[in-house]
């Protein structure tokens, strides 16, 4: 093998892939990246059994062929050369990177020896919005579950697709994100669940300001994500994902009305005094042109105010500062409609016209202040 292409680009695409590679699994060859010559081009793959990508990028192929090199190392090399052009040649499994005056002799892994990535060919297909699918991922991944101590299947971004209509899904057990929007869709009814990490890794290579459409191939164990100029294949996840239908109070007995920003400044303001987000809730009193935040620590107590809109029963529930800031930032709407249902009941975040998104978040109990 032996090509010539950008420096830049390589270490662009480098840097990208190598976020699918293995870091825990000790088999040196999914430790790399596969390289790819073919015509004009250079393939290169990140792939670690449950989560790859791939990209292609121009280059000059003086003589295709293929070969896994170590992605650190590689990533490393191509970090510190300056000049505009590299060049990287094979003989068997040496490798020679030559940049400038810069010239690096290393040993690569045989590419017969890499694992073929799953293949959804003859999945079903769909084009997404990509400026769409951003905000609506950055609406609902926030409540999608770190670590697998509840749920396996919470760990995965939830997505519903129905005539004209896409729905996320985000959950932890301790607050729910729901986002929906019209979309040009005239397919079957499916249901389908990618993994956080997928997610995450999905809007790092999203352009915000493109727009091209985000093509996605659903099989029955994996999927592929193509965006701009690279694919990504995860698996899915199985399990019974929560009834997020039922899930939602349909009683509702306080109405809430307020600015997004002067909640956010609102409840900010008690983070200074709390030790423990899970030992020291904030205690919220929603009544007739109020809603009141305090909280109380072995480091002090702070109380602070701000103007709301509130009909129905007063109300005083405690939350978790973090969750109920995360769901105001998710917002995208200057005002939210803030829903409760006692000071037990999960409290629901809406916008004020419509449901395009709707953030659940289950209360804490109090203690006397005193």
């Amino acid at each position: 093998m032996k090509f010539t292409c950008s420096t830049k680009e390589l270490n662009t695409a480098c840097n990208n892939v190598i976020r699918a590679v293995s870091t825990k699994v000790t088999i040196p060859t999914i430790k790399g990246i596969l390289m790819e010559c073919s015509n004009d081009t250079l393939s290169l793959t990140g792939y670690d059994f449950e989560f790859g990508i791939n990209t292609i990028i121009e280059a000059n192929v003086s003589e295709i062929g293929e070969i896994v090199i170590d992605a650190k190392v590689l990533c490393d090399i191509l970090r510190k050369l300056n000049d505009e052009n590299v060049s990287i040649e094979t003989n068997g499994t040496a490798v020679s990177i030559i940049s400038g005056a810069a010239q690096y002799n290393i040993t690569g892994i045989d590419a017969e020896d890499y694992p073929e990535l799953p293949s959804v060919n003859g999945g079903f297909p769909l084009e997404l919005n990509q400026q769409l699918l951003y905000s609506m991922i950055m609406q609902t991944v926030f409540a999608v579950a770190d670590t697998e101590n509840s749920k396996p299947v919470y760990t995965g971004l939830k997505f519903d697709m129905a005539k004209d209509e896409l729905t996320l899904v985000g959950v932890d057990g301790y607050r729910l994100a729901i986002r929906k929007e019209k979309v040009n869709y005239d397919g079957d009814e499916i249901t389908f669940i990618v993994p956080k990490k997928t997610i995450r890794e999905l809007i790092k290579l999203m352009n915000t300001e493109s727009d091209k459409n985000v093509s996605v191939s659903i099989g029955k164990r994996h999927i592929v994500f193509e965006v701009e100029n690279y694919s990504i294949i995860s698996r899915l996840l199985d399990g019974e994902f929560l009834d997020y239908k039922s899930a939602v109070p349909k009683v509702i007995s306080t109405t809430v009305l307020i600015n997004t920003n002067r909640a956010v400044d609102c409840i900010e303001r008690t983070l200074p005094v709390i030790e423990n987000n899970q030992k020291n809730p904030i205690r919220c009193l929603f009544e007739g042109d109020q809603m009141r935040v305090s909280t109380v620590s072995s480091l002090g107590r702070v109380v602070d105010y701000t103007n709301a809109n509130t009909s129905g029963d007063r109300v005083e529930i405690g939350f978790n500062s973090k969750f109920m800031l995360d769901a105001l930032n998710a917002a995208d709407t200057d005002e939210v409609r803030i829903e409760l249902a006692g000071p037990v009941s999960p409290v629901k975040v809406m916008p004020i016209e419509g449901d395009s998104f709707l953030f659940l978040v289950l209360p804490m109990r109090l203690k006397n202040e005193n």
